[in-house]
């Protein structure tokens, strides 16, 4: 009789395992997407009934007013010019202020008694109100572009510092100790363990901080611009425009999901070996 080879059933089942994960997992994707979809148009029919018919227009204006007048900001050029203005202003200041606060987070996270030196006077800074120094940047740096990305840039530092900060401190110490005993470098311990273990804690930093820097941006151009969506929705107000105030609300709505989503792609690109190990 002849001999016949056998596959091991763990070897044999795991590619059919894989498949039913990934199968199941783009299931679970549609149907989240299906969800946020439907419940979308849910609100924008319901949003479009209401209007004139429960409230009044001038209060909620309605989705195809909005869409009216985006059609014509984008016709007319006019919306682009303030898009750039503000993005340029919003990813400025976000890039100067996670920078920046990751430097100094992983400064004081490595450095216990500069941080204890430092601790009372971080604490003043970020008590207080950012939106609040906006007329002291102003006053200081212009109302063009600089007041704008320096209100930006503080805004952003705190949150992603003490996130860095916090992240330093929580990196398991004894993964430290054996890379210190087989010889490794101050450096080698930051790249090899701090670094890594750190990771997940700046990006969360960063993401909470994105809507936080285009908040900045567009109070900026608020009180003190001619150029801008926050000038936009300034000039709109000030005119009554509900339809112009709630068109730019959409693009500022579609900017900050736009950023944050790059943010997630980042992050996933970068901790894949996480994922890879976990």
């Amino acid at each position: 009789m002849a001999q016949v080879d056998t596959i091991p059933l763990e070897v044999a089942d795991a590619p059919v395992t894989v498949d039913l994960l990934a199968a199941s997992a783009r299931n679970e994707r549609l149907i989240v997407m299906a969800w946020r979809a439907g419940i979308t148009v849910a609100g924008l029919a319901l949003w479009e009934y209401a209007s004139g018919r429960w409230v009044k227009p001038f209060w909620i204006s309605s989705p195809s007013a909005i869409y009216a007048q985006l059609a014509d900001w984008v016709v007319t050029g006019e919306l682009w010019l303030h898009v750039q203005i503000t993005l340029t202003e919003t990813l400025l200041g976000f890039v100067l202020g996670a920078v920046t606060g990751i430097g100094v987070g992983l400064a004081l996270g490595l450095n216990k008694r500069l941080a204890a030196v430092l601790d009372p006077f971080i604490i003043a800074f970020n008590s207080l109100p950012k939106i609040a120094l906006a007329p002291l940047f102003i006053l200081w740096f212009g109302v063009g572009l600089l007041s704008k990305v320096v209100l930006a840039t503080f805004v952003v530092f705190f949150l992603v510092f003490y996130n860095t900060y916090s992240g330093t401190l929580a990196v398991d110490q004894e993964l430290v100790d054996v890379l210190r005993l087989m010889g490794g470098s101050r450096l080698q311990i930051i790249r090899k363990v701090i670094l890594p273990s750190v990771l997940l804690w700046i990006f969360t930093g960063m993401k909470i901080s994105v809507p936080y820097a285009l908040i900045g941006a567009v109070v900026g151009e608020m009180m003190a611009s001619n150029k801008g969506l926050g000038y936009l929705i300034q000039a709109a107000a000030g005119q009554y425009d509900t339809n112009g105030v709630f068109a730019a609300l959409f693009v500022l709505m579609i900017i900050a999901t736009g950023l944050h989503t790059a943010l997630k792609l980042s992050e996933r690109l970068m901790l894949r070996w996480k994922e890879d190990g976990s």
